[in-house]
């Protein structure tokens, strides 16, 4: 376990378990790399170099104002990629998670990368756009982004117990609510300029 910081001066927490073929794990809202212990301990166990880390703003570190959107994610998972000199690794994302590798990837290559793993990722662009005629207007974003925020306590709470019990009906929705949130606020920040 370590920390890395990165070109703003966010500190990014990691683990670092086992040795052999390195697979990267990137975690969904509002989770941490330990969502991840079960696959790391599991892999790491077979021959493989399991690293999880804590995206910015989510669990161990820092909880900065900025950068909270995905080319700074993808920007932080390559600092952490190059402070460990990973080759060949495996990336593994789960939610916005997958959302964070798939960026990483169209942002820095494939130098690096041997596959990539995408599970229930947040797709690019939810948002109703010229180029986008398919997708959803704001206002259902910003009638999701009132509720969420007038019950994020209660909506967290009910997503940890879904999580404790393995009600899958219960983490699907809750999934398919952060991917709405998360995807929601991205485009507005893109169109917006911020």
């Amino acid at each position: 376990m370590g920390t890395i910081t990165t070109r703003d001066g966010t500190q990014i927490y990691y683990k670092d378990w086992g040795k052999g073929q390195p697979v990267v794990f990137s975690h969904g809202w509002p989770l941490s790399a330990d969502a991840w212990e079960d696959q790391m301990l599991f892999l790491g166990e077979r021959g493989f170099r399991c690293i999880g880390h804590d995206r910015r703003g989510h669990g161990r570190s820092s909880q900065p104002w900025d950068g909270n959107e995905m080319n700074t994610y993808a920007d932080d998972l390559a600092e952490l990629v190059a402070a460990l000199d990973l080759q060949d690794a495996i990336h593994v994302g789960h939610s916005t998670g997958g959302g964070e590798v798939a960026r990483y990837i169209g942002r820095h290559g494939t130098k690096r990368v041997a596959k990539a793993v995408l599970i229930s990722a947040v797709p690019p662009l939810m948002l109703k756009t010229a180029a986008n005629p398919g997708g959803l207007p704001i206002e259902a974003f910003d009638q999701l982004r009132t509720a969420v925020q007038k019950r994020s306590r209660a909506i967290l709470q009910g997503f940890k117990r879904a999580v404790l019990r393995g009600e899958p009906r219960g983490i699907q929705s809750f999934a398919r609510i952060a991917r709405f949130v998360l995807a929601a606020r991205d485009d507005c920040r893109t169109q917006s300029g911020i």
